[in-house]
């Protein structure tokens, strides 16, 4: 196995300094600096309430904020309520992120990120047809296909059990070690975190509370979650959790 460990001098794609985000009189995001390097994957974890969605919606210019935000101008976001159009066909969902570049290659485009999901027999059936993990493959297919910097997901493997949700963290990873995308990713699982990312960071009443160097070396796999490293891991960013 081949030992990969995420850069130290990478460009940094997702900057913010002194990010804050209130609703009303309530503050929400405070003074937050986050610093995301080209290539890298990132997890935020938290409590219900932490204002993990909100740190995200702000970062992808969803909300109003305060402070410095530097982003790429192409994003891609994928949500954890399958944001795909019920009246379009697998096809078409995946060319609807296209539409804003009129490429000429579209279809060639499609094509490929329906072999990426592995699809390509799903091609013409609709939403409705599908299984809740196809349907994610088509959100994120839709995301990735106008080649964007950065991917922000917002907890989008939430809704599905936990077979799938296993098989799904596999194929994103297969995914991101092909495209090697900067991914910015939220979710209250911390199995999930550890495993996907290259690093974790707990947020707690808006704060970023604690960072943790996910030091395992890739590409990983479900046999990675026995490891006595991993289960470190997961055990120090539980505690954490449970110190807020």
């Amino acid at each position: 196995m081949v030992e990969v460990y995420p850069s130290q001098v990478r460009e940094s794609q997702v900057h913010t300094r002194n990010l804050s985000v209130s609703h009303g009189s309530e503050s929400v995001i405070v003074n937050v600096d986050l610093d995301v390097r080209q290539g890298e994957f990132v997890s935020i974890v938290g409590l219900s309430g932490s204002g993990k969605t909100t740190l995200l919606n702000a970062l992808a210019g969803f909300l109003p904020s305060s402070g410095e935000i530097q982003v790429p101008g192409r994003i891609g976001v994928v949500f954890q309520d399958y944001s795909v159009f019920p009246w379009l066909t697998v096809y078409e969902n995946i060319a609807f992120g296209l539409k804003d570049f009129r490429r000429p290659d579209e279809d060639e485009i499609v094509r490929r990120h329906l072999k990426l999901i592995q699809m390509e027999a799903q091609a013409d059936k609709f939403p409705a047809e599908l299984s809740g993990g196809q349907v994610q493959r088509v959100s994120i297919a839709r995301a990735l296909a106008p080649n964007p910097d950065v991917i922000f997901m917002d907890e989008p493997y939430g809704a599905l059990d936990r077979y799938t949700r296993e098989k799904m963290q596999e194929w994103l990873l297969e995914i991101w070690t092909e495209d090697q995308k900067t991914v910015l990713f939220i979710t209250h699982d911390i199995e999930e975190a550890v495993f996907l990312s290259d690093r974790v960071l707990v947020l707690s009443d808006g704060r970023i509370d604690q960072e943790f160097q996910v030091d395992l070396a890739r590409p990983r796999t479900e046999d990675l979650k026995f490891s006595s490293r991993f289960i470190e891991l997961k055990k120090r960013v539980l505690e954490q959790l449970r110190k807020i």
